[in-house]
């Protein structure tokens, strides 16, 4: 765990719907518990995490709201990121004059992955200064977060934990750089692209987790998500995250005897039933994780493979996400 956390990145993919903010939230509660100052970045114009821990306000695009004692959470929207970036080639312009200009929407759609890149730029711009813990431990005061969406303490994060969109997007915005760079060579944001591709390339200072099902499915995207970072960052995973798994209460020769029981009235045969239900879905669950433990994932070192079990609940609070986070900290 002392490997991952170390570096000033963690970006968290995987197939959509399968618990990726659950495990960028629970490593960034880890991280603050270790004493790392932290910051979870979400994607869009949304605010799930200061919801979750209870803040009435709906923060706005950009704002940094400190969630717990050692732990923020901010929400990056790429349209108002680029917007914000035009800005300062357009001056006085306002923010809505921006928006509505064809001038903006023909730059958003003539320039691949110009939004992603703004991004990214904000990301990076999160983890700058926090590569040097001596520095970070001799600056150690209390941060008050701003309102307003400005950085109100120069005073760095110790990490960065991006909830990453789902793996196809994920990956097209980790290509921004290069593909910014192959339309734009020169100038302010090429030479930003230069920089956040380095951080991205970077094993020291990024780590990549994945986040799946114990599906053919959604391992089949991890492998491929595997594929898509060595391709084009030439890294490998860090950890894969087996989300929702289900522990094996027993063997098929037990399940033989429960079938095998002589009173079979309607109760017990809705039980039987139940349980070769169960015995089925961890056994499915079982071949993909032994799938994903086969596999080398390409040419370099295969990841750490850790497991979070299903909880039972029908929706996911904030001491759900407390109990994943104490579950994977033992694991990592």
């Amino acid at each position: 765990m002392a490997s991952l956390l170390e570096r000033q990145l963690i970006v968290v993919t995987g197939k959509g719907g399968t618990g990726k903010s659950t495990v960028a939230c629970a490593l960034g509660l880890i991280a603050a518990r270790r004493g790392l100052r932290t910051i979870v970045a979400e994607l869009g114009d949304q605010h799930r995490l200061p919801a979750l821990f209870g803040h009435a306000h709906t923060p706005e695009s950009g704002e940094e709201v400190e969630l717990e004692p050692g732990l923020w959470s901010t929400s990056i929207d790429p349209d108002k990121a680029l917007i914000e970036w035009l800005r300062t080639l357009g001056g006085r312009l306002s923010v809505r004059m921006l928006a509505a200009s064809s001038t903006f929407h023909y730059f958003a759609a003539a320039a691949p992955g110009a939004k992603e890149l703004v991004s990214m730029v904000k990301v990076r711009e999160l983890c700058e200064g926090s590569g040097s813990r001596k520095d970070v431990a001799r600056d150690r005061v209390d941060r008050i977060a701003p309102h307003g969406g400005g950085r109100s303490n120069p005073a760095p994060y110790d990490l960065v934990v991006l909830d990453a969109p789902a793996t196809g997007h994920a990956l097209a915005m980790l290509r921004s750089p290069q593909t910014f760079a192959a339309i734009v060579r020169v100038g302010p944001l090429a030479e930003q692209a230069q920089k956040v591709r380095a951080l991205l390339e970077d094993p020291q200072r990024t780590g990549y987790v994945a986040v799946a099902h114990a599906a053919e499915m959604a391992v089949t995207e991890t492998l491929e998500l595997e594929q898509g970072l060595r391709r084009q960052l030439d890294r490998d995973l860090d950890t894969v995250v087996v989300n929702g798994t289900m522990p094996r209460r027993f063997t098929s020769e037990e399940l033989e005897r429960i079938s095998e029981i002589g009173d079979q009235t309607d109760v017990v045969m809705s039980s039987v039933r139940m349980a070769r239900a169960v015995y089925e879905r961890t056994r499915v669950q079982q071949s993909q994780i032994a799938r994903l433990r086969r596999q080398r994932f390409a040419q370099g070192m295969p990841p750490s493979i850790v497991t979070l079990p299903l909880l039972f609940t029908p929706e996911l609070d904030l001491r759900g996400v407390r109990e994943a986070s104490v579950s994977l900290e033992r694991k990592l």
